[in-house]
């Protein structure tokens, strides 16, 4: 008998009807992905099952249907993140001239429009966190709480054909099953303009340069942490061990795809831990490590290791290396952060160089954490920070296309 396909078999059961689409089967399937693993391969962040993750689309029409300016496209991908098909962009044809006043269903405040539906799940997560560290079933974690800017990327899943959505008018319902990643890098050009024009127009004081190299390795006593080392580099032009932290875990994520603007923001929550429950023997094992390394300008992440010398014993293999060089401005309640990050991972045989531009909202965090002030104040600095941010932090040029 002939071999048959799986793709062209026919159901023994062929009075089963077919299920009608519904916005429950077509649940986007990153979701369901999260509920299936611990850690996130791609970027080793570790990623809880009680995570929360929302997606809102900002923009749309009374009818709260997408402008008829807004397409799909698809965009240009650097070769080293190129995985089987292409990704899709939403484009706003109507270049981005700083008026907001579009989008009739959220009166022309459209950060009122993304406060209104965040705040909910920022607090009941900042709520969770706390409770586990008064149970002391989490110590010494430090909650971040930042928001990040670039284009949310569409691919399509093992039931949707993205071919067949670019041929569609672009809707909710379309974009919905999809699966979505936040592309972070920007464009030299929009680094520029929020150092020369945003931080003076806003009034913030630099900070500080840095220049490190952050270490990610793997730990076979312990298969579930994720072990940060971070170095800077002495005048003898060798690696010096400074910070060791575990366990960055994302605890909230919110996606607000941005129609009126050139880029899509994204809130998260996440926390870090300082690796203090190392033995001091530990310690010792990740700086010989470390102390191996070459620094060598000419490779990507900017550290290369002897033959054989990127492991230490059984315990630690280096995983993936940052060079990160960081601007810092801070004000007295935002830090912002400019980073030119060239990254490889050993585990892939990747690399990719690229500027991120993210602000955290320092103030706002520690005031929900400590619950400092009364809640509607800090919504009321929630609420500023998103016009803030709409007004400054969201124009960019087309540069994913």
């Amino acid at each position: 008998m002939a071999y048959i396909p799986p793709h062209k078999r026919h159901s023994k059961d062929l009075n089963r009807p077919t299920p009608t689409p519904t916005r429950e089967l077509l649940a986007p399937q990153f979701k369901r992905d999260l509920n299936l693993r611990d850690v996130d391969s791609v970027v080793n962040i570790i990623i809880p099952k009680t995570c929360v993750y929302r997606w809102f689309i900002v923009g749309l029409d009374d009818d709260d249907q997408f402008p008829s300016f807004i397409h799909l496209e698809r965009i240009s991908e650097p070769i080293e993140r190129t995985l089987g098909e292409k990704s899709l962009v939403l484009v706003n044809d109507h270049a981005d001239k700083g008026n907001d006043e579009v989008g009739g269903n959220i009166s022309r405040r459209p950060w009122e429009f993304v406060a209104k539906n965040a705040w909910p799940d920022i607090l009941t997560c900042f709520n969770n966190l706390r409770n586990r560290m008064e149970c002391k079933e989490l110590e010494k974690v430090k909650p971040v709480l930042v928001a990040g800017f670039g284009k949310i990327r569409f691919r399509g899943s093992y039931s949707v054909n993205i071919e067949k959505v670019k041929k569609y008018p672009v809707t909710e319902t379309t974009l919905e099953p999809l699966m979505r990643r936040f592309y972070t890098n920007v464009p030299t050009s929009y680094k520029d303009n929020i150092i020369s024009g945003v931080v003076p127009k806003i009034g913030f004081d630099f900070e500080t340069d840095k220049d490190v190299y952050e270490i990610k390795v793997t730990d076979s006593m312990r298969p579930h942490s994720i072990v940060i080392c971070k170095c800077r580099v002495k005048e003898d032009k060798t690696l010096e061990l400074y910070k060791v932290e575990t366990n960055h875990t994302r605890r909230m994520a919110i996606y607000t795809s941005c129609v009126d603007k050139n880029l899509d923001l994204r809130l998260t929550l996440w926390t870090k831990s300082i690796g203090t429950d190392l033995t001091g023997e530990e310690i010792q094992s990740l700086r010989n490590l470390i102390s191996s390394a070459i620094l060598d300008r000419g490779v990507k992440g900017g550290l290369r290791w002897p033959l054989g010398k990127s492991n230490s014993g059984d315990q630690y293999r280096v995983s993936k290396v940052w060079h990160k060089e960081v601007k810092l401005y801070e004000s007295s309640s935002l830090r912002l952060k400019v980073r030119h990050a060239d990254r490889f991972s050993f585990e892939s045989s990747r690399g990719e160089s690229s500027i991120k531009i993210s602000l955290q909202l320092k103030r706002l965090a520690s005031d929900i954490l400590e619950q400092k002030v009364d809640t509607d104040t800090m919504y009321n600095m929630f609420k500023d920070t998103l016009g803030l941010i709409w007004d400054h932090f969201l124009c960019c040029e087309h540069f994913l296309t």
